[in-house]
């Protein structure tokens, strides 16, 4: 085995010699036959002089450690930790709450706040109504799982605990989705979420949700009650809308990566907002992604020709179909326990006008043949799972579309604007869709709306439905009059269900 020969060199020269003679020289008398990767082996120690530095590769390295601004008592407490040559589920973590004065005492002028270490040592901690009013800080370790470790870092939250709201409408839901669901079950979630960009506007204070505590449409405020409601779901697939980007990687992907979950984002152009989806780790590998943006697609892609063919003909429609900004997220992922089970996710929100009924035809149209691409060409005969807030109650065209397979070009929906924007095609797709959730009364529910927007359609011929998750009740819904309130975090409500394999 070839060695490393090191010897020793003195490094001292006259001070008016060239640098770069000084810089040759050392070249000169390094050993040159030694590769840089033997120099630098794991354990090799370095002499400058009296110091001694141990070399260590790749070390495991924290480069980003934070803490949420808004901390409620009750809910969990997920830190956004990234690593270099390290993962954070190999990480060490400690948390330390600070100690509260005692009567009459307190830390001397100009002193730090004094920790006291608490028994958690996990990812997430989840702060109890002792500790409201005090601050957190936590220590985590980076670690790459082959007990190796770097150096730790220690990072303090900005401001104390506060105080949670109690009970939340989402709750008695979670007694039904405390564990995984077994392995041969996929258990789906579809959430219109409710974005920031659309929750903090003049508009939706005093006209959309006037009924809601200003605080409770607060960011930091929101992401505390969906980031509990969504971990107590113990999902595989969680497929979002209104999902804004800092949201996602700020907040959403961090907690939700903390549960076994990785997160998906496709951004509308135009705007900040877009769709997630997160899957379990231990159940699923990514094998592809298929996202796009329906105008763009509807323009560039051979697939939707013949569509595109057919609107050419209703100009004003087509200009309307192609101003809008919604996407579709198709996922093919595979099951990591039985690697001959694909199945295609695909997520979506369709445009949201009540007049709006041909477009939202028009773009579910490219939806599905988009997803008849993937499913039947790219991967023959997978099944499909499509979420979404599809804007559309039962009665629509949109739903009829997708559940029956065809729309007849006299349907109502086509004159959804008016005669002036009136547009007849015959549209079919070849995809057997139930959705599994049935047809709830509401998933929307504001002060002056309620309906039936969101669904999770499922190929009938490959899923079956294991079990749907109830929704709350009535009651729950309008204790603080309508959606978002201080114990719901959107004006939608998720829909949940276990679904398996035929």
């Amino acid at each position: 085995m070839e060695r490393a020969v090191v010897r020793a060199r003195h490094m001292q020269r006259d001070k008016a010699e060239p640098l770069g003679r000084v810089l040759a020289r050392i070249a000169a008398n390094t050993a040159k036959d030694v590769p840089n990767a033997a120099a630098w082996q794991d354990g090799a120690v370095l002499h400058i002089g009296e110091a001694r530095y141990r070399v260590e590769r790749n070390r495991p390295t924290l480069t980003e450690l934070r803490l949420p601004r808004s901390l409620l008592a009750g809910f969990p407490v997920c830190p956004k930790v990234n690593t270099e040559f390290a993962a954070p589920q190999h990480c060490l973590f400690r948390w330390y709450q600070e100690e509260r004065p005692s009567a009459g005492g307190g830390a001397a002028a100009g002193d730090g706040p004094s920790w006291v270490e608490t028994a958690v040592a996990e990812r997430v901690f989840i702060p109890s109504n002792a500790l409201v009013g005090l601050r957190l800080k936590l220590q985590c370790t980076p670690g790459d799982g082959a007990q190796r470790y770097g150096l730790p870092r220690e990072v303090e939250s900005s401001g104390p605990v506060e105080a949670g709201p109690g009970a939340c409408i989402f709750d008695s839901r979670h007694v039904y989705t405390r564990k995984v669901c077994g392995e041969g079950s996929v258990r789906a979630v579809t959430y219109n979420i409710l974005a920031d960009i659309y929750a903090q506007t003049e508009y939706s204070r005093t006209v959309l949700y006037p009924y809601c505590a200003p605080y409770a449409l607060e960011l930091d405020y929101r992401q505390n009650l969906l980031k509990k409601e969504l971990a107590g779901y113990s999902a595989d697939l969680i497929c979002l809308q209104e999902v804004d980007k800092s949201v996602f990687v700020e907040s959403l992907a961090p907690a939700l990566d903390a549960f076994g979950l990785e997160g998906l984002f496709k951004i509308k152009e135009k705007q900040h907002e877009g769709l997630a989806t997160f899957y379990r780790r231990d159940k699923f590998s990514l094998l592809s992604q298929h996202d796009i943006a329906f105008s763009e697609a509807l323009l560039s892609d051979p697939v939707h020709k013949e569509l595109c063919d057919k609107l050419a003909k209703y100009p004003l429609v087509q200009e309307k179909v192609l101003q809008r900004s919604s996407v579709l997220q198709v996922s093919v992922l595979q099951s990591t326990s039985d690697p001959s089970r694909k199945v295609c996710v695909a997520n979506t929100h369709l445009y949201w006008h009540p007049k709006g009924g041909h477009i939202r035809l028009v773009q579910i149209s490219v939806a599905l043949s988009h997803i008849k691409h993937v499913a039947c060409d790219l991967y023959p005969s997978i099944p499909v799972i499509f979420c979404g807030d599809f804007n559309s109650t039962p009665s629509s065209g949109t739903y009829s579309f997708i559940n029956s397979g065809s729309i007849a070009e006299d349907h109502k929906d086509w004159v959804s604007n008016g005669e002036e924007e009136k547009c007849n095609m015959h549209l079919s797709h070849p995809f057997k869709l139930l959705s599994a959730c049935g047809e709830p009364a509401y998933t929307n529910y504001v002060g002056g709306f309620h309906g039936c927007l969101d669904y999770i359609f499922i190929d009938r011929n490959s899923l079956e439905v294991e079990q749907v998750i109830p929704l709350p009740s009535h009651e729950e819904v309008t204790t603080h009059q309508a959606l978002p309130s201080v114990s719901h975090p959107s004006d939608h409500i998720a829909l949940i269900c276990d679904l398996k394999w035929k």
